[in-house]
């Protein structure tokens, strides 16, 4: 395309965060001329970050010497971080910068997703292509055409988003220092990778904390008499011995009852709330199995298909200017769905609008395309939750469900009864949720509901009632499923946390689908059945690691600390030096292995637990572990490492085999090694040198020999 080269013309850059939405962005600013990762037209040029392209270099970024785990080098505190593009995304990266730089391009428009981490991804960019130009920032709450038209007509300075940017990266340096400074610790005390995280190793501590009340628990039995009067029972109250349930029965069986009194009172149950990530993500794995992560990838192709609002939000309000919206919204809704109740929809806005209670985002919602969509093309998941979002939103402004309920206290031979029951006065908004729940494959299981009782009154007598005496079990705690772990993770520290607290709990909405996959993933944890439990090795983890890595209470608290960042009441480096100082304090607390725990990490079985060879140190053995072959001494530390550089650069791998001629001779013949210099391969001799505190390897050469 041929571009003026006048000063005259400007141009604004906007960059996305995924190239879907950057499509849909220029769509709407008519920049639909195609360039190589970008988009123009209209005055505009529209790119996009794809997810993160700038991240925390690794710890050997640093130094050469951390691409070792070693205790000597702990604990490891940039003093200037360092950032680093993945090989797949330079590309991408090129394309930003080479934009940032045009000399028509007057401004940056940050148009990633509205949140914390989108701030990050977009600035780390910036920072990391040494961008000076003014930047603008988009905040929306919806793909929608209208709602990005909106968006633009009301830009915000970038600066106004500077103390989300502080948190965001904060968030980020800290998981990095506890996490690779955790990990490398009590890794190298106990012989093999520990994946240690500052908000999963507390969230694995509840699993942990479950696992162990549900095997100290003991199962007691109880006994509670009950009593027919022919058109309802009335029970008793629950005994621990037999006897005391079975006298009852006894005294009672054929005789009269008579009401000794009759309270009727009228109920309502509001409305359930709109969802936020974590309630949506809950009730979809109660109601489909879906883990927190699959809800989050439907939403999050949803979002970006315009068909609901963005996701990742805390909040289950609205603001008040779309109160007068929401009753056409609630006839979209309606006619989406799949059933009818033959009910007049109400629309009660009150119940869900509440500006205060608005924080970054509103609610989630379905937006108003959804009437246009071809929804049986949508994949099932996302099908599902459309239909539950719009389920959700005619449920929160419908009319509250009343029901009175009867109390009935009985008199049998001095022995008191209670018999309840319910009667529905306005059926509301619960019509809608029982029919939608009518149409699913896998109906949720019913809470025991109370039937409505006889009219009865006080003196009225019941002859001949018959008695019997029911066992019950008392029921131990219940293994976590995503459902109740997120609950657990959002409540996590509460109780310790002051009342005006603005973040409580572990992680955030955004966070926490991804701290359960990495659980799983590092086979710390596990699913089973809907269940998610401890792996052993997660259990062992939690054993050794001390309460300051694993509490709950504390990671809260960190949370609560980020939030002050993101509202100016704390400052980053005031969060960083509490990070700082933790990580430091556990580095010199656990200079060696807890001897009473090295059991509960034994070398791998198979031919690897049999050791490679003796230590050329110490004389200790050498064992195969993961990361390569070690002195069983703790105090010894000779350890020949899988990722060496020498072997690295050779295009070889330091195998059992290798490693065991090394240590037996001092030296191992290898074939097919590579020649950086010339590109070819060659035989040679490895040598290995033990200093005492290092191991080095060179290579010897038969004599004619070539390299």
């Amino acid at each position: 395309m041929h571009r003026k080269k006048r000063r005259d013309y400007i141009l604004k850059l906007i960059i996305a965060e995924k190239s879907s939405v950057g499509q849909a962005i220029a769509f709407v600013l008519g920049a639909t001329e195609r360039g190589d990762g970008y988009l123009e037209g209209g005055g505009y040029l529209v790119s996009w970050c794809a997810g993160h392209l700038v991240e925390l270099a690794q710890a050997e970024a640093y130094d050469e010497k951390y691409g070792k785990w070693r205790y000597e080098d702990l604990p490891i505190l940039p003093e200037h971080w360092k950032y680093t593009v993945s090989r797949e995304k330079a590309k991408q990266l090129k394309v930003l910068r080479e934009l940032m730089k045009r000399p028509e391009v007057d401004s940056i428009v940050n148009a990633c997703d509205a949140g914390r981490e989108g701030e990050l991804i977009f600035r780390l960019v910036y920072e990391y292509c040494g961008c000076k130009k003014p930047m603008q920032r988009l905040w929306t709450s919806s793909m929608e055409e209208s709602a990005i038209a909106e968006g633009f007509r009301s830009l915000r300075p970038g600066t106004d988003y500077d103390r989300l940017y502080r948190a965001a990266l904060c968030r980020s340096q800290a998981d990095w220092l506890v996490g690779i400074n955790a990990t490398r610790l009590f890794s190298v005390l106990y012989r093999q990778t520990l994946n240690v995280g500052r908000v999963m190793t507390p969230t694995l501590a509840l699993l942990v904390q479950r696992e162990q009340e549900i095997a100290a628990f003991v199962r007691e039995p109880f006994y509670t008499p009950e009593m027919d009067c022919g058109t309802f029972t009335a029970s008793g109250e629950k005994h621990k011995d037999r006897k005391a349930a079975e006298s009852i029965r006894s005294a009672c069986n054929g005789k009269t009852a008579v009401v000794k009194s009759v309270e009727r009172q009228k109920k309502t149950v509001a409305p359930p709330r709109l969802y936020d990530l974590t309630t949506l993500q809950r009730e979809a794995n109660r109601l489909f199995g879906f883990t927190a992560q699959q809800t989050l990838d439907y939403m999050q192709s949803l979002y970006e298909k315009k068909l609901a609002t963005y996701p990742r939000t805390d909040s289950r309000y609205l603001t008040e200017d779309m109160a007068a919206g929401l009753p056409a919204l609630v006839e979209t809704a309606a006619a989406v769905l799949l059933f009818s109740t033959g009910a007049k929809l109400s629309v009660d806005a009150r119940r869900v609008v509440d500006n205060s209670k608005v924080t970054d985002h509103h609610a989630i919602l379905p937006t108003g395309q959804v009437k246009e969509a071809d929804l049986a093309a949508l994949p099932a998941g996302e099908r599902s939750l459309l239909f539950l979002l719009a389920v959700r939103l005619i449920c929160a402004v419908g009319e509250p469900h009343l029901y009175a309920e009867t109390v009935v206290m009985l008199d049998c031979e001095g022995h008191s009864f209670t018999a309840k029951g319910k009667t529905v006065l306005q059926n509301g908004w619960k019509a809608i949720e029982s029919a939608y729940r009518a149409t699913l494959n896998n109906k949720p299981e019913k809470d025991g509901e109370d039937k409505a009782l006889p009219e009865l009154s006080e003196g009225q007598a019941f002859a001949n009632v018959r008695t019997a005496v029911k066992e019950g079990f008392t029921s131990p705690p219940k293994a976590y499923s995503e459902d109740t772990l997120l609950k657990a993770m959002e409540t996590a520290g509460s109780e310790d946390m002051p009342e005006d607290a603005e973040r409580k709990g572990l992680g955030t909405p955004a966070t926490r689908a991804g701290i359960i996959e990495k659980l799983v993933k590092t086979g710390l944890a596990e699913r089973k059945n809907r269940q998610l439990l401890p792996a052993k090795k997660g259990v062992s983890l939690i054993a050794v690691l001390p309460e300051v890595v694993k509490s709950p209470a504390l990671t809260a608290e960190w949370e609560h600390r980020l939030k002050q960042v993101e509202r100016g009441g704390l400052s980053g480096p005031e969060f960083m030096a509490g990070i700082a100082e933790l990580t430091v304090s556990l580095v010199k607390s656990y200079s060696a292995p807890n001897p009473g725990f090295m059991s509960l990490f034994p070398a791998p079985v198979g031919s690897r637990s049999e050791p490679v060879g003796i230590c050329p140190r110490c004389g200790g053995k050498v064992r195969e572990g993961k990361k390569g072959f070690f002195c069983e001494k703790q105090d010894c530390g000779f350890a020949l490492w899988r990722d060496n550089r020498f072997f690295a650069s050779k295009k070889k791998e330091l195998t059992r085999t290798v490693a065991a001629a090394l240590l037996g001779e001092g030296r191992a013949p290898m074939s097919g090694l590579y020649s950086e210099k010339t590109g070819k391969t060659y035989s040679a001799v490895v040598v290995m040198e033990n200093t005492g505190k290092y191991v080095n390897f060179k290579l010897e050469f038969e004599k004619g020999a070539k390299k």
